[in-house]
């Protein structure tokens, strides 16, 4: 496939060069034409979440938690933000101020004055100044452990409409269930799944992004789960994407507390918190 077809018409080659996806003399490698894909390929999902917040209002706010070197927000930026002209932000919010520092250094660089760059926890961010009291969207790419249900955190107190998560190291679900296992083992079958260490780790995984799920159909949400396809390199290649639709919250609230409960998580009940 030539490179032409890899990038999208008006995509920014300076900015590309920027992040190294494109070489100083403007070509692909291997590994860059993979890496250009897949932020493509999950550009393709939030475009049109875009649009459809258009329809309603513009000037359109974007949080990206865990934003590192903020390969998406740029993109986002260049490819959607910057001809909008409305007042529309994006925040990224990293908490390596040396990243933190590059990004706002390259946002000025090529004239993306809708790009902020603040160097807080994501659990920092829910009660700063510097961020408005509600945003449209929230993405949250790779957040490691807890930083993942503190975006969900975050998403609820701003009233988000739509929430773009790829989870990553889901360790604080597999600790408490590692914890009780031997009481769950004597009292149940179903703890088998998560009898061995390496099932413990996996299983630990699956039921943290159920139960994150459940959590926002509990708030309201109309929750998809689905593979970001290219992303074969990575474990971590699941995509949760949550929309605002005001849905009956009570039957994924029971649900929620059901599954805590039969999986010996009840001490959970605060992280995964209902209305």
């Amino acid at each position: 496939m030539s490179e032409k077809h890899d990038i999208k018409p008006g995509q920014s080659l300076e900015l590309l060069k920027e992040l190294h996806i494109l070489t100083r003399d403007g070509k692909l490698n291997q590994d860059s034409r993979r890496k250009l894909k897949q932020v493509n390929h999950l550009y393709q999902f939030i475009e049109p979440l875009l649009k459809e917040i258009q329809l309603d209002h513009t000037g359109i706010t974007l949080a990206d938690h865990g934003a590192g070197k903020s390969y998406l927000g740029f993109i986002l930026y260049d490819l959607f933000f910057k001809y909008q002209d409305d007042g529309s932000h994006i925040y990224g919010i990293e908490t390596r101020e040396e990243l933190v520092q590059k990004s706002r250094a390259l946002a000025q660089k090529l004239q993306f004055p809708g790009m902020t760059f603040l160097n807080l926890s994501v659990a920092d961010s829910i009660y700063s100044d510097s961020l408005p009291e509600t945003i449209d969207i929230v993405t949250a790419l790779h957040a490691c452990n807890t930083a993942t249900d503190d975006a969900i955190l975050f998403a609820l107190k701003k009233k988000a409409r739509f929430i773009v998560l790829v989870p990553c190291c889901q360790a604080e679900v597999a600790a408490v269930l590692r914890k009780n296992k031997a009481a769950a083992l004597a009292s149940n079958s179903i703890s088998e799944l998560w009898r061995h260490p390496l099932h413990t780790r996996e299983f630990g995984s699956l039921a943290t992004n159920a139960l994150r799920c459940l959590q926002l159909e509990a708030h309201g949400y109309q929750v998809t789960v689905t593979e970001l396809v290219g992303w074969e390199h990575s474990m971590k290649n699941e995509l949760i994407v949550a929309s605002y639709k005001d849905l009956p919250r009570r039957r994924p609230s029971e649900r929620l507390h059901e599954l805590l409960n039969s999986l010996g998580l009840t001490e959970m009940n605060t992280r995964f918190f209902t209305p």
